[in-house]
């Protein structure tokens, strides 16, 4: 491979765009690559290799053809009740059991309504629910004709998804209390959320100090150096190494000891991370919950969980520190279900933020008790997860917030599919895709990482400076890096190759870092992707030994 015919001065102007926009520019070489491939002209670049964004190509179809058959049932509910042509009225209640009952009998060929039965007999067994009750919040909410009742979430289907998440990302091993939840239109609006109603209830401010752990996803990054929070950010840094070259993606005891400092109010993290798809050490964990227990008792975390279902006894600190932290989770990677934009936040009843809302100066409770005074009579004791619903629709439209009904019943048959052993089969089928395709990039490549049992493998991050010094040395790294701008390579693999990738610097991990999503390609792909790695490394390693026979 050659230059890139872009400028180092324009790859230095484009490298200070975010990865996801950075990523557009990628997009339009490989595009212009494509084209060019005989055979081509005029064809669409669908088989670009862009493995830049992490939607999965797979989907889990149990529980949508469950819910599917859940829509053909509802309906029938409504053509009872009110019998018209394209008119019908909302589903009863009394009775609702035994008719859908009748319905599965009558209907065996329906796709879905096995799993579907299967998932209703789950939860009244491990919920206890009426099954009139329950199978009726299915149907009306399917049906989608009421208003979110409760705004926060539907109680039975709060019921299942915390089960779920109990199951899923707590090892089964929940903490004593109640985890109340928020259905929210996927996790990024529950990021957007969260920040939001801290900083409208005075728990912080701008300017404030929080904490990143990372790498991360760029939109932790971004969110809290926009005017309107203006954050003084502390980056606790995965730094350390298992050998020369090979990074461990952990956080050294040191970087963790940041946390120490009671002036930073908040931490961030994802966990599984994101790109290094690794899930915290029990070891970090241990440090985090000693430095509350005895050095910043209110430290807030924010702990973003998408791709906790990747390893297996995960356990997300939610768990050990549950008065700490806002569980954010997201159905999108696991189910392969982007577009639903399902996601929940998770915050137990009795914890900091709460304890902080009480000890709010007298003129800040007065201010509060103006906010939200419209929508209770005793506004100081509504609760922050309460607030969250509130704020997510500007208080003043309070009384039609929450999410679509219908997307929070496939939420709730996405969690109880989970429980069921269909879901336990699946959970390890979609494991076991980006773990081969790891492999199969690292056999390409020629790369090597770190051998780690908590790692999710939904992404991999390559660090190209450490490879230079594991595969040439010291000298060679320091070359790339004098010579090159990080997102060069980037750059050759889009315009020379047709790869997309996206720039690990933007997530706040080392410059020359690559992030790879291993989730929306085919397997092959992979082992495509790491020869053009390996082709660029020869390139350049070929470059500086004519660059040193020239100086010699």
């Amino acid at each position: 491979m050659s230059k890139p015919s872009i400028s180092r001065d324009e790859i230095r102007r484009l490298g200070q765009l975010s990865p996801f926009e950075l990523k557009g520019e990628f997009i339009k070489l490989a595009e212009e690559y494509q084209a060019d491939q005989p055979g081509q002209k005029g064809k669409s670049s669908s088989h670009l290799l862009n493995a830049g964004r992490g939607n999965p190509n797979w989907i889990a179809t149990g529980p949508r053809e469950a819910y599917l058959a859940l829509g053909h049932f509802a309906l029938q509910e409504s053509r009872r009740v009110w019998t018209a042509d394209n008119l019908g009225g909302m589903p009863e209640q009394q009775g609702i059991a035994e008719r859908y009952d009748r319905f599965a009998r009558s209907h065996p060929e329906l796709p879905g309504i096995e799993l579907l039965t299967a998932s209703i007999d789950l939860a009244v067994e491990r919920f206890g629910f009426d099954r009139d009750t329950w199978i009726h919040e299915l149907a009306d909410s399917i049906i989608g004709d009421n208003y979110p009742v409760p705004d926060r979430m539907l109680r039975c289907t709060e019921a299942v998804v915390r089960g779920y998440l109990q199951e899923e990302l707590m090892d089964g091993r929940p903490p004593a209390g109640r985890l109340d939840l928020f259905a929210t239109e996927g996790g990024t609006a529950a990021m957007c959320y969260i920040f939001d109603s801290l900083m409208k209830n005075g728990i912080l401010h701008k300017g404030d100090k929080i904490a990143l752990m990372v790498p991360v996803f760029t939109p932790y990054i971004e969110i809290a150096e926009l005017d309107t929070f203006g954050f003084d950010v502390v980056n606790i840094e995965a730094s350390s190494f298992a050998e020369t070259g090979v990074r461990e993606w952990r956080y050294p005891t040191e970087e963790v000891a940041k946390l120490e400092d009671p002036a930073v109010k908040l931490v961030c993290l994802v966990n599984p991370s994101n790109p290094p798809s690794l899930a915290l050490s029990q070891r970090v964990a241990d440090q985090i919950k000693q430095i509350v227990a005895t050095k910043n008792p209110n430290l807030m975390i924010v702990t973003d969980d998408v791709y906790g279902t990747f390893v297996n006894g995960f356990r997300t600190i939610a768990a050990d520190l549950p008065r700490n932290t806002l569980l954010v989770y997201s159905y999108s990677k696991h189910y392969g279900c982007t577009g639903h934009r399902l996601g929940v936040i998770g915050l137990q009843q009795e914890n900091v933020i709460d304890e902080m809302l009480a000890k709010l100066p007298a003129e800040e409770k007065q201010r509060l008790a103006r906010r939200y005074g419209s929508i209770t009579l005793e506004p100081e004791k509504l609760r922050f997860v309460d607030r969250l619903v509130a704020d997510s629709r500007q208080v003043a439209l309070n009384h039609t917030a929450g999410l679509s009904l219908p997307q929070q019943v496939q939420m709730g048959l996405f969690s109880l599919f989970a429980l069921l052993p269909e879901g336990k089969a699946y959970k390890a089928k979609v494991q076991e895709i980006v773990h081969r395709r790891l492999a199969l990039l690292l056999e390409g490549s020629g790369m090597k990482i770190s051998e780690d049992e908590k790692r999710a493998g939904y992404y991999i991050e390559l660090d190209l400076q450490a490879e230079a010094e594991r595969v040439a040395g010291p000298e060679f790294a320091e070359y790339l890096v004098k010579t090159y701008e990080p997102t060069e390579p980037l750059f050759r693999l889009a315009e020379q190759t047709g790869v997309v990738l996206l720039n690990g610097g933007g997530f706040d991990g080392p410059e020359w870092s690559v992030r790879v999503s291993l989730a929306n390609l085919d397997d092959l792909d992979y082992l495509k992707i790491g020869h053009h790695l390996k082709t660029i490394f020869d390139d350049y390693l070929a470059e500086w030994e004519t660059s040193k026979a020239a100086k010699a």
